[in-house]
């Protein structure tokens, strides 16, 4: 981007020879965190990732993950991304169609059906984010289902939906920087407990957030995780795919555990990892790989990134555990969610939800 070139310049000037390490490196996020309008440890996680260069940390903050060939043909950003974007200042007059309201396309809450939302909703793009964050609220109002998992949440965004979602109570993983959340239906779940286990190496602010529930009876334990980014850090995300695996398995018997997120994994990462455990399933295999919801992050179809090259791949994921007496709750379908461009010419996300239905056996 321009604005970060401009100040790689910069950059080289503060590193004078006989700087010491320490300055340059606080000048540097300081620097940083002027650009980005975010706070310096952030601002500090960036720069160590991307070896304290300016103009990498920058493009690694505002993009999303990408393919390495991909990046090399993405064009440069045409216009300057807000510095702070305030959601909850919008006029209530041009979006209340995308107010959560509970008493609206509310689905069949007999106990017969459970159904959940994982998303990328990519908040760390500023560009149309109040546009693209009525968009996904809009899909919260249509589906209504009990439980939403969401990742790169930023802080504006997070004070939207508790103001568009107030029947909904959302836990979240972090408060600063960017981070996942998991939103429960007041009416439907109840909330038992919560816990942030922390990645121990991540470089990207990484962790798992589990919250332990009950729907209709059933007791659940539910997981979300935004999984390491790109493909020089696979071996970190394969270490943090082992986390969510064994948290998975150490969960008490008597729950239905679920995970649900973005897992940036390809499936020869998962291989190598020696697969997942024989009383663990991914939900899309296990409903037989439907075609229509197998790439979950293709830029062929979304246009969001403006990448000329083509990446079609699985980065959202659903992984399930049965409870120890099988049968109470069972996967039904899967499909794709925000495949529809907006008003201003964007997709709500640079990645497509993903809707899941569960039968709940009463």
């Amino acid at each position: 981007m321009e604005e970060g070139n401009e100040r790689g310049g910069g950059t080289e000037a503060a590193g004078e020879e006989g700087e010491p390490e320490v300055k340059k490196r606080r000048l540097l996020c300081v620097e940083f965190a002027s650009v980005a309008s975010c706070d310096a440890a952030v601002a500090q996680c960036y720069l160590a990732e991307n070896d304290w260069e300016m103009e990498r940390a920058l493009n690694s903050y505002f993009e999303p993950p990408v393919e390495e060939s991909a990046l090399e043909s993405r064009p440069e950003t045409t216009s300057e991304p807000e510095t702070y974007v305030d959601l909850t200042n919008e006029e209530t007059t041009d979006s209340t169609s995308s107010k959560v309201n509970p008493s609206e396309n509310t689905q069949q809450e007999d106990g017969s059906m459970f159904s959940f939302i994982t998303w990328n909703i990519d908040g760390l793009d500023l560009n149309s984010l109040q546009e693209r964050a009525r968009g996904v609220c809009s899909y919260l109002t249509l589906y209504n289902p009990d439980v939403i998992f969401l990742q790169e949440v930023i802080p504006p965004y997070y004070s939207y939906l508790k103001k568009r979602a107030s029947n909904y109570e959302i836990i979240t993983g972090h408060e600063e920087g960017y981070f996942t959340a998991i939103m429960l239906k007041k009416s439907r779940v109840k909330l038992k407990n919560q816990e942030v286990i922390p990645f121990p190496s991540t470089t990207m602010m990484r962790n798992l957030l589990c919250v332990n529930v009950s729907v209709s009876g059933n007791e659940l334990c539910l997981m979300t995780s935004h999984l390491e980014s790109t493909r020089g850090h696979a071996k970190e995300r394969m270490n943090q795919l082992k986390i969510v695996l064994k948290k998975m398995q150490e969960a008490p018997e008597s729950a239905t555990v679920i995970f649900a997120g973005d897992t940036n994994l390809r499936d020869q990462e998962v291989t190598k990892c020696g697969g997942l455990p024989n009383n663990i399933l991914d939900v899309w295999e296990f409903l037989g790989k439907p075609k229509h919801c197998q790439y979950t992050w293709d830029t062929q179809m979304n246009s969001n990134l403006g990448i000329t090259a083509t990446c079609r791949l699985r980065f959202d994921r659903i992984f399930f555990r049965a409870a120890a007496e099988e049968g109470h709750i069972i996967p039904r379908s899967l499909d794709l969610l925000g495949l529809e461009k907006l008003d201003c010419g964007r997709f709500p996300s640079d990645h497509w939800g993903l809707l899941c239905n569960l039968d709940v056996i009463l």
